[in-house]
């Protein structure tokens, strides 16, 4: 049986390269990444390809010599799917696929293919198509010629697959037609969200694969699917919730991702406007990760750009349950002690100390380890939010029990 689960993933290679702008480091950081992507998607990573270079080749992404190992290696070892770890431009696909005789694909490629494999409502799966789309448009020229030697699989869910012989024509009626159906929903979504009354709104935010939903599960005694990888949840997810009688509505949002494809950010602008109308920030972040730090940058980036970057936020540091620091014997004056070897106090008086006594939580949402303390600081934050709206609660009704049943009438 396992031998069969593992026959089914496909057999891929990945690629990058260290240029002025990303250290060798930061690649290994970007191709583990990617690994977990593919394996995200259904696939399997043979081996990693990098090369040190001034700048990406115009032609070919990498260079002519390291392209024809990558061949060499696909020829040899069956490979079925090549990833780039950063967007390829429609003419350096086209050049690649003339050299390498399989599937070809950038990381926006297999993020939009996660996409639509974790689409479960008809709006999820019309916003994937929509950014499928305009990923596809630039790219026919030269794609349909490798896509008829193709049998699906990574990356050709969506039109990719059913829609060979569409021109830029169909594609972008297709694309009118998928941005005036979204329009429509958009709608029917702002009805339903102002239906809501004025019940303060809290949003769950953070980088993919940190917990988010799993602390939904435990705050909101939702069902939310949770799962160890990427992009498990799509579709966002509201909940009432009620904290010391004080009730509050609560939203998980589709996790943010480094180089996040800009065809998702424009298509999921409904889906993030559940972040845009939040009244609080609950920031999720996965404080196991060796580069949290960097994902915590990447998510602050996505919300500046959505202008959401200006409200009240509370930082959760989840999975202190799954946090390691590697141990250096007082003894060894040879190892270098960096911050990777640091405890959870000695972060805590780093820069984390800026971020305010009850504006910094360390919790585990799966062991509900500190719940309660999260609990305490949630409730008075939405608390602080509430009197400001319904002031007439503190003042007017002696038991805020009473105010707050009164405020849902």
């Amino acid at each position: 049986m396992l031998e069969k689960e593992v026959i089914n993933f496909e057999r891929t290679v990945i690629v990058g390269i260290v240029t002025q702008n990303q250290s060798e480091e930061k690649l290994n950081e970007y191709l583990d990444e990617l690994e977990f992507l593919t394996f995200t998607a259904g696939g399997e990573v043979i081996k990693r390809f990098s090369q040190k270079m001034e700048r990406p080749n115009p032609k070919t992404f990498v260079g002519t010599g390291k392209i024809d190992d990558i061949n060499l290696f696909v020829k040899e070892n069956k490979i079925s799917t090549v990833i780039f770890d950063d967007e390829l431009t429609p003419s350096q696909q086209k050049n690649i696929s003339r050299i390498i005789d399989c599937k070809i694909l950038d990381r926006t490629n297999l993020i939009l293919d996660i996409f639509a494999q974790r689409a479960e409502t008809s709006y999820a799966r019309t916003q994937v198509e929509l950014a499928q789309c305009q990923y596809l448009l630039p790219r026919l020229s030269g794609l349909w010629t490798h896509l008829e030697r193709q049998k699906g699989g990574i990356g050709m869910r969506g039109p990719g697959e059913t829609e060979i012989e569409t021109d830029r024509r169909i594609v972008r009626d297709r694309i009118s037609l998928l941005k005036d159906k979204i329009k429509t929903i958009d709608k029917q979504m702002s009805i339903q969200r102002s239906n809501r009354g004025a019940m303060v709104r809290v949003a769950l935010v953070g980088y993919t694969n940190v917990g988010k939903s799993t602390l939904m599960n435990a705050i909101g005694k939702s069902d939310v699917f949770v799962e160890n990888k990427l992009f498990a949840t799509l579709d966002t997810t509201v909940r009432k919730v009620v904290i010391k009688n004080l009730p509050f509505l609560l939203s998980d949002t589709v996790g943010f991702i480094r180089k996040l494809p800009t065809q998702l950010v424009d298509s999921f602008k409904s889906t993030l406007d559940e972040v845009r109308e939040a009244d609080l920030l609950l920031h999720v972040v996965d404080i196991s990760h060796p580069d949290f730090e960097d994902h915590i940058e990447s998510v602050n980036k996505t919300l500046q750009e959505i202008k959401s970057n200006d409200k009240p936020t509370i930082m959760v540091f989840n999975k202190i349950d799954a946090y390691k620091h590697l141990t250096i014997d007082e003894d060894d004056l040879i190892t270098e002690r960096t911050r990777k070897h640091w405890t959870l106090d000695e972060w805590k008086q780093t820069w984390m100390s800026n971020v305010g006594e009850h504006n910094a939580l360390f919790i585990s949402a799966r062991n509900k380890e500190n719940f309660e303390e999260f609990r305490e600081t949630v409730y008075e934050a939405v608390r602080q939010i509430h009197i400001t709206r319904f002031p007439y609660n503190n003042f007017l009704y002696p038991d805020y029990k009473d105010a707050v049943e009164k405020d849902e009438e």
